[in-house]
């Protein structure tokens, strides 16, 4: 693995980091009075999406730690399916992979609503969606926090 390789997991930890800004952000707090986002202003949906690229970088890690080459194309799926089949093997825990699935599976759905909603946006879209987004952001957030951890542990271990 080289030096290339291990910024990933710096990466995906930088992911965390701003996923936890923007969840404090979308939070009413002092930060958000000093920098001037009006108190309805939510970051919910980007914290989720952040989430998710943590742990997709982590994996990445993982599996390139492994000596598992990636492609270029369609690299989130790759990642995806050969981080599963890893897991079902036994080679790594079952609960980071079902920790991943629902992360990437609440990305997906966040871009999918996105692309629907792009030509029917309205005012009580704007206003209520980002708040319903807040519990599923937090439990992403633990997730991420938990995945990345347990790889960079489980790499450096061996």
């Amino acid at each position: 693995m080289d030096s290339k390789d291990k910024l990933l997991i710096e990466r995906a930890e930088h992911e965390i980091v701003v996923a936890d800004l923007l969840y404090s952000l979308s939070n009413d707090s002092p930060e958000k009075t000093a920098l001037n986002v009006s108190s309805g202003s939510t970051f919910y949906s980007a914290v989720i999406s952040h989430a998710y690229y943590a742990i997709f970088y982590s994996a990445k890690y993982y599996l390139l730690s492994k000596n598992i080459l990636i492609p270029e194309q369609g690299q989130h799926n790759f990642v995806y399916q050969r981080f599963k089949k890893l897991a079902k093997t036994g080679e790594l825990d079952k609960e980071l992979l079902e920790i991943y699935k629902d992360t990437k599976i609440k990305a997906e759905a966040l871009l999918l609503i996105l692309e629907s909603e792009e030509e029917k946006r309205t005012e009580y879209t704007y206003k209520t969606y980002p708040q319903a987004n807040k519990l599923p952001a937090e439990k992403s957030l633990e997730n991420a926090k938990f995945f990345v951890s347990h790889i960079r542990k489980f790499v450096e271990k061996y």
